[in-house]
């Protein structure tokens, strides 16, 4: 039976308003008051990494599906109409009656950013909201921000069991956790059916009990259950762990206006690239290369790479020490 889409990516979408950076320094950005702070620059744009990573891989050529949930509002008709310009079928978005579509304001100042999100409808997903003829026929299913979905991710683990079954991969996408529990009873039977584990330096640690250590290590032992792993590591690039071999790339360098969700856009650069036959240490240097393009613009999906773009900018991706 021909596949319906290349990929099915599963979890938040939101609009994003970014402000910033703010014109003058303060000692709190966000002090309560009544005096107006002003910013050089606003936007609104489409955010959450579900969405994101949806947008990405379709700029990259893949036919791609997004499954979850927005509220019956303005701003889930923002969401719906900007997947839908960037080539992202949305009819497995599901309009939520009850809850609001989740926003989320972004400040830049100082150099760092303060990210300021309202759930929604996100924190209500469950496998009820995928459709199974899309969970089966496509030929990869990604869930992204598994941390803050805990509904969906107590039903993840059964949904890609019956994605496996169905001759599917499967990637997980765990972005924060903002109570900090990170648990590891939660993560571990849905690493169990994960083909591809995609993670930055901070989240790695964590989740593998070594905050504050070796990244490579971490990267290891979460190999260890399964998955092959991806880490982006800021500005020492981005490393791959199977469990037995470690690859590192440096990335490139570039302007970078805005790196919010540049790491969602390097997840999709990891998954078309191995859904493409790509070695990892080629998906290594083409995810590096898509979240640093990126970055140059505001918001994360204006100046995401095509696949021809991407290719263009690779680097050399090398063994590195375990």
């Amino acid at each position: 039976m021909p596949l319906t889409f290349d990929l099915l990516v599963i979890g938040d979408a939101s609009p994003y308003v970014m402000l910033g950076p703010l014109d003058a320094p303060v000692d709190d950005p966000l002090a309560v008051g009544g005096r107006a702070q002003r910013v050089d620059s606003g936007a609104l744009t489409l955010g959450g990494s579900a969405a994101v990573t949806a947008c990405g891989a379709a700029r990259l050529g893949l036919r791609v599906a997004v499954a979850g949930r927005v509220g019956d509002d303005d701003a889930g008709d923002y969401v719906r109409d900007r997947l839908a310009a960037h080539g992202v079928n949305t009819n497995a978005l599901r309009v939520d009656d009850a809850l609001p579509t989740p926003l989320t304001t972004v400040v830049t100042h100082g150099g760092g950013q303060v990210v300021i999100s309202a759930p929604g409808a996100r924190a209500a997903i469950t496998r009820y909201d995928i459709p199974e003829r899309l969970l089966t026929r496509s030929g990869h299913v990604h869930c992204a921000s598994f941390f803050l979905m805990p509904k969906l991710a107590a039903d993840l683990p059964h949904l890609f069991a019956a994605a496996h079954a169905a001759g599917v991969t499967t990637s997980l996408g765990t972005d924060d956790d903002p109570p900090g529990r990170w648990d590891h009873t939660a993560l571990a039977p849905v690493l169990a059916w994960t083909d591809l584990l995609l993670t930055d330096a901070y989240q790695a640690g964590l989740m593998a009990g070594k905050d504050g250590g070796c990244v490579a290590s971490a990267a290891e032992l979460l190999a260890g259950q399964g998955p092959l792993v991806a880490v982006r590591n800021g500005a020492d690039g981005a490393l791959c762990h199977d469990g037995d071999t470690l690859l590192t790339t440096a990335g490139i360098r570039v302007n970078a206006r805005d790196a919010v969700v540049a790491g969602d856009s390097f997840n999709a650069g990891f998954i078309t690239a191995r859904l493409a036959g790509r070695s990892p240490a080629e998906a290594l240097g083409i995810a590096a290369v898509c979240g640093a393009l990126s970055a140059r613009a505001g918001g994360g999906t204006a100046a995401q790479p095509t696949w021809a773009q991407a290719l263009a900018h690779l680097t050399t991706v090398g063994d590195g020490p375990s």
